[in-house]
Formats: structure tokens, sequence, C-alpha cells
């Protein structure tokens, strides 16, 4: 049996009334919650065989090609990513993966010498048309990144920084917002009696749910995560991998990640990257049980990485 034949096989029959009774665990808790996630959708696709295919796209990428000066990274990439629904990208470090994350709210205008071409579109939104607001996008597409970067400030101004700049003073409608990000982030209850205090102070995976709280107060429609588990120990990671699965029921997530199990933990779709180039893009179970091109078997096998 495969690794993400496993996976999708775990807590498929479990009894709704066990379901209520989750185990204390983070690692058991996440099996119980994928186990079940994954009989959910298999029931769906039962029931419905075209229902999730025909899922509106968040993101549709049109013959994009990317250069950084002279080199080319991104090799004409052309791909549609569901809405409210999590898509992890695969690949071997350099692969494109990143870069193509960071095509989806201009993050790589940050860069000297880098020229786009092709169509991003972002809920029917090309955001290279030179008309496009910039930092509109990244209000809409938010972004969680690599190494937890919490501002030295306190708990609560890391969650509302976002809206402070959009010009937000009202201290009621701040509160709001802080309570509702912080506990979308499964931080409430860990950081409720310390707002005011320093978002250093924190462990680094409650500084990565403090990171995701502040991306999600100024409501994107879209989080991007690059690698957010890949400094965490297991515990923070399964915290945060829970937590993934609780903010997909209303936000699009994109996910970078080398850990293959966890792009089979947390993703419906997943996409293979090589030298730049989208090697293969399917459902999840199928990209990892039935794999169409050799290049994607032979990554996820451990041939090469």
């Amino acid at each position: 049996m495969s690794m993400a034949t496993m996976v999708f096989s775990q807590g498929a029959g479990r009894d709704m009334t066990e379901a209520q009774a989750l185990p204390q665990d983070p690692g058991l808790r996440l099996r119980v919650i994928v186990g079940e996630e994954a009989a959910r959708r298999a029931e769906a696709d039962r029931k419905d065989p075209g229902a999730r295919s025909a899922v509106e796209p968040a993101i549709v990428v049109d013959h994009a090609n990317l250069w950084y000066g002279s080199h080319q990274a991104l090799f004409d990439i052309t791909m549609k990513l569901p809405e409210k629904q999590v898509t992890a990208l695969i690949g071997p470090s350099g692969c494109g993966k990143s870069t193509l994350l960071r095509c989806f709210n201009r993050m790589n205008d940050l860069i000297d010498n880098v020229r786009v071409t092709g169509s991003i579109l972002v809920r029917g939104q090309d955001i290279n048309a030179p008309t496009t607001d910039v930092i509109e996008v990244r209000r809409r597409v938010g972004m969680v990144f690599q190494k937890s970067n919490p501002l030295p400030k306190s708990i609560y101004e890391n969650v509302v920084y976002g809206l402070r700049i959009a010009g937000i003073k009202d201290k009621a409608t701040l509160d709001e917002a802080c309570e509702r990000s912080l506990k979308g982030a499964a931080l409430w209850d860990e950081a409720r009696d310390r707002l005011h205090s320093s978002g250093l102070s924190l462990s680094g995976g409650q500084q990565q749910r403090l990171c995701i709280a502040r991306a999600i107060a100024i409501e994107p429609e879209i989080i991007l995560m690059d690698e957010p588990c890949s400094a965490l120990d297991p515990i923070a990671t399964a915290r945060i991998e829970e937590l993934i699965f609780e903010l997909k029921r209303d936000y699009t997530i994109v996910i970078v990640t080398h850990n293959l199990q966890q792009a089979a933990r947390v993703s419906e779709s997943t996409a293979f990257f090589w030298l730049g180039k989208l090697i293969e893009y399917s459902q999840t179970g199928d990209l990892f049980t039935n794999p169409r091109e050799k290049h994607t078997e032979d990554y996820i096998t451990g041939r090469f990485g």
C-alpha cells in the first residue's frame, strides 16, 4: 500500500459518534480529521462524480512564464486552482514552486529584473494588467512565509497591523478583528490573556499561527503558504495542518511543501514541478497512488528529490 493510500484510507469507516470525541494528541487528532475528510470526499464523489471538477477556479494560470534577468524559472505553466480547496505544490528545491506561488500576489515584483508573460487571473481579474492595483491584490491574496515573521510589537498589534495600515482606527473594529482572527488561527485561547505581550515571546508554532491570524485579519480571499511547517516540530506541524482544514471552509489555500506526507494529508489537488515545468497536476489521491508521469513516480517514491 502506498503512502497516500494509507493516508486516505485512515478513518474512512469511522462511526460519526466516535468522530465527535477527537483525541487530545494533535497527531492522532489530525489523522482522525483527515480520515473523516477523505470519507466525505469519497461520499460526495459517489453521489455526484462531476461535482468536484465543476468547482469554480479561484486562480487561473494560462501559459505563464517567468524570467529572472536572462534565466527562465517558469516554463509555460497552465493550471486552474479550485475555490475553497487546498492545492499543494511539490517538487525538488529550485523547481519553481515558490516562484509560482509568489506570482499569485505579485511578490516577485520586489525582485529586480523579473519579467512575466502569460496571464494569471484571480477571481477573474488579470493581476498582471497595467491597471491592476498591486496593493489590493496583496490584500485579497495573503501570504504566510516559511519562517514565521512576527513584528516586534504586541500580539494585538501584530494581528491588526494590516487594518491600521489600511486606515482603520476604530477600537471596537480592531478588537473584533483581533479576536476573530486569533480564533480563526486557533490561537485565541492561548493568547487572550496576553494580547499586549510581545509576539516574539510566543513559541515557534504559536508565532506561525500569529502570522496566519495577521494574514486573515484583512479578510483575504486566498491564502498562500510557503512551507509554513518547515521550521516546526511535529506537534506544532499537526496544529498548523489541523488549522488548514478549518481555514479552507472560508479560504482558498495554496501551499508549497517538501513534505509529501503533508501534501497527501492536507490537499485536495497536488501539482508536481520539475526544473520550472509543471509535470503533473491532478487530485491528490490520484497523483500519489497512480501518477501518470514517470518523473512524478520517481519523485514521490524517493528516486530523486
